[in-house]
């Protein structure tokens, strides 16, 4: 096979410009690729839940310390419990407070047109100053999705394409894999559509447990695929890692795909999901599309937001 093609940075940088969603919206747009989410893509997308099938992409947010909680583990406090009730009132309750930071390599969340900036300027050429202290998000933020997202999911399962169980930190997938995935699937991803990509990282941390993102790397998009997805008018995108192949090979850059899909294409991004009971229910029922749903919380000026992505097949 013949190996692809790495664009240059000189060609990345040159995509802020060429790749750009800013004035194809309207004037203030904060929704970017969402816009391509019409009620008639949506329709299109529940014919597709024929089975009744409901699949959850999420991981569990679980306080015991990992090593992919890089912000440190999410916090739980008990309010109230069901240990040592008296006997009188009859009544009790239990509740708690929780504390996390969403954004890493371990919660499955989503990320709003407000998470990255480049050159002080996040999507629609908006100033990152107007992300504050006081107030947050005061624009882009993922309120701006608070209708929930509903549109028809694509999984590309790019390492059983290749044969293995996973793919390995810093092996990065590129367009002619995508295309060799929608090829072995029977899809061809369009206009509107979420592609889940498929690392094997879920199979990896269940066998394996969590990697040290941080020292080690991790698989995923090349900054490659990044035309491929613009041509193809994908409305999201997700993956089982945090999206971006680290290293990812280019010295201005940490996080290509974040950095030029939010900022220049606004594209929204579902980092972290844990993708194996999908490919086992799609493997079963012998077809990679479905109906995915993404609801985020409605955190006035967040950056993005924990989610439970579902797919319905």
């Amino acid at each position: 096979m013949t190996p692809p093609r790495v664009p240059s940075e000189a060609e990345l940088l040159d995509w802020f410009s060429s790749l750009s969603n800013w004035e194809r919206f309207g004037a203030g747009d904060e929704r970017g690729t969402l816009n391509l989410i019409d009620d008639a893509k949506r329709a299109e997308a529940a014919r597709l839940a024929r089975a009744g099938v409901a699949v959850s992409c999420a991981w569990e947010i679980d306080p015991l310390p990992a090593a992919d909680h890089v912000f440190g583990s999410p916090e739980r406090t008990m309010r109230g419990t069901g240990e040592d009730l008296p006997a009188r009132p009859r009544y009790a309750g239990a509740s708690e407070r929780i504390g996390f930071v969403f954004h890493g390599y371990a919660i499955t969340h989503l990320d709003s047109l407000a998470h990255y900036f480049w050159d002080g300027r996040m999507y629609g050429g908006k100033a990152a100053s107007l992300v504050t202290k006081e107030r947050g998000a005061t624009e882009n933020a993922v309120t701006a999705a608070s209708a929930g997202i509903v549109t028809r999911g694509v999984l590309l399962d790019v390492a059983s394409l290749r044969g293995v169980d996973w793919l390995e930190p810093g092996e990065g997938v590129f367009p002619e894999e995508l295309e060799a995935a929608e090829a072995r699937a029977g899809v061809r991803v369009g206009p509107g559509d979420a592609v889940l990509l498929r690392t094997g990282y879920g199979h990896k941390k269940r066998v394996r447990g969590p990697d040290r993102v941080q020292e080690v790397g991790r698989a995923g998009w090349h900054a490659a695929c990044l035309p491929w997805l613009y041509a193809r008018d994908v409305a999201l995108i997700g993956a089982d890692t945090a999206q971006d192949v680290h290293p990812c090979g280019y010295p201005s850059f940490r996080s290509p795909v974040h950095a030029i899909g939010i900022v220049a294409m606004g594209l929204w991004l579902l980092d972290n999901c844990d993708l194996e009971p999908l490919a086992k229910a799609c493997a079963r029922l012998g077809r990679f599309e479905f109906m995915l749903q993404v609801n985020p919380l409605r955190l006035t000026g967040a950056t993005g937001s924990p989610v439970n992505p579902i797919a319905l097949l």
